[in-house]
């Protein structure tokens, strides 16, 4: 079935068929269900490619998606549930994905812009991408629409998403205070990451607000993964002064400080309360479960598609407008603490 055959069936033009199937308002409402009707009975399927020459709209948006850790064999269960959120926002919205693979070394710094004008894509999301690529900063600076999830570049038509990182730290600390816990220590993410800095600046705005003070070792570098969450817990639990509290800024190193507390034959939360960051699927699993400051990953997925519809809907398609005077405002997607079994009152 081609469309010469749909209209000669329809008794109309191709041309017409052609105006009917796009939506064009020189086609009645009642010429235009007819003719969809009849397509959908016969089965046709308009050609993709030439719909998207003819519109100049792919209704496609490319996903760029490189958190740095793949190639040491890691993998974070919450970007993968992050991952699923985009693609759920974006099928919803009636918009195609396509992962764009990553740049290589020695290509130029305007590979993803070619590659996004290459494929006619409407736009691109950027999903916890590493600080500092020439390839992805030439991109945010250029006319491509683009919304950045946990990402640190701007441009005048990037996007930046993200949850209450800050605010979620600091509801987690004061939730530890109230327990009786005095002395509580962090451990962060890699400080280079936006979402690991943010959490480092809410706890140490809330120690400071409770006027606790922070000793320097009380605040140990993570990369996000257990091992190094049970490595930051044997350090912090070595000290003269050990902490009665340690809040991690993801829950993988939350559950890998849990391990640590129990080599040392500490009970948590008897000896040791743990709070940690995303609400991963593991944090109900352990015992005890674990205490955690939920990300919504859904939210930030409709979040990032949002923003993306609303540069694509105030001018042309990716590439084809002049950038705004000023970048658009991050949206900020709130976050919950949620109460387990890991964090109890001070003995």
């Amino acid at each position: 079935m081609n469309i010469r055959e749909l209209a000669r069936r329809s008794g109309v033009s191709t041309a017409t068929v052609s105006r009917a199937l796009n939506d064009r308002a020189e086609v009645s409402e009642a010429t235009r269900a007819r003719i969809r009707r009849l397509a959908s009975e016969l089965g046709y399927a308009p050609n993709e490619p030439a719909r998207t020459l003819v519109r100049r709209r792919s209704d496609t948006i490319g996903l760029i998606w490189d958190s740095g850790q793949e190639a040491r064999g890691l993998h974070n269960p919450f970007l993968l549930g992050l991952l699923t959120a985009v693609r759920a926002a974006l099928s919803e919205a009636d918009y195609h994905l396509m992962l764009l693979t990553t740049a290589a070394p020695h290509e130029p710094d305007t590979a993803y812009v070619q590659a996004v004008r290459r494929h006619n894509l409407e736009g691109v999301i950027m999903l916890t991408t590493p600080p500092d690529d020439h390839c992805l900063r030439t991109l945010a600076a250029s006319t491509v629409p683009c919304a950045g999830i946990d990402t640190s570049y701007t441009g005048p038509l990037t996007v930046r998403v993200s949850s209450d990182n800050a605010a979620g730290a600091e509801a987690a600390v004061r939730h530890l205070y109230d327990l009786g816990h005095r002395r509580i220590a962090t451990v962060t993410g890699p400080l280079h990451l936006p979402p690991a800095a943010e959490r480092l600046a809410g706890y140490r705005r809330a120690c400071a607000a409770l006027g606790l003070g922070v000793p320097e070792e009380y605040v140990v570098e993570g990369d996000f993964f257990l091992a190094s969450g049970e490595a930051a817990g044997r350090r912090l639990l070595a000290l003269p002064e050990p902490p009665t509290a340690i809040f991690a800024a993801g829950d993988q190193m939350a559950i890998g400080a849990m391990h640590a507390a129990a080599d040392a034959g500490l009970t948590v939360p008897g000896d040791l309360s743990v709070v940690g960051f995303d609400d991963i699927d593991a944090a109900s699993l352990v015992r005890p479960a674990l205490s955690t400051v939920a990300q919504d990953q859904r939210a930030l997925g409709e979040a990032a598609v949002a923003a993306l519809r609303d540069l694509l809907d105030a001018g042309p398609s990716a590439g084809r407008r002049e950038p705004e005077p000023a970048p658009e405002p991050p949206r900020i997607v709130p976050t919950r603490l949620l109460v387990r079994g890991s964090s109890g009152p001070r003995r």
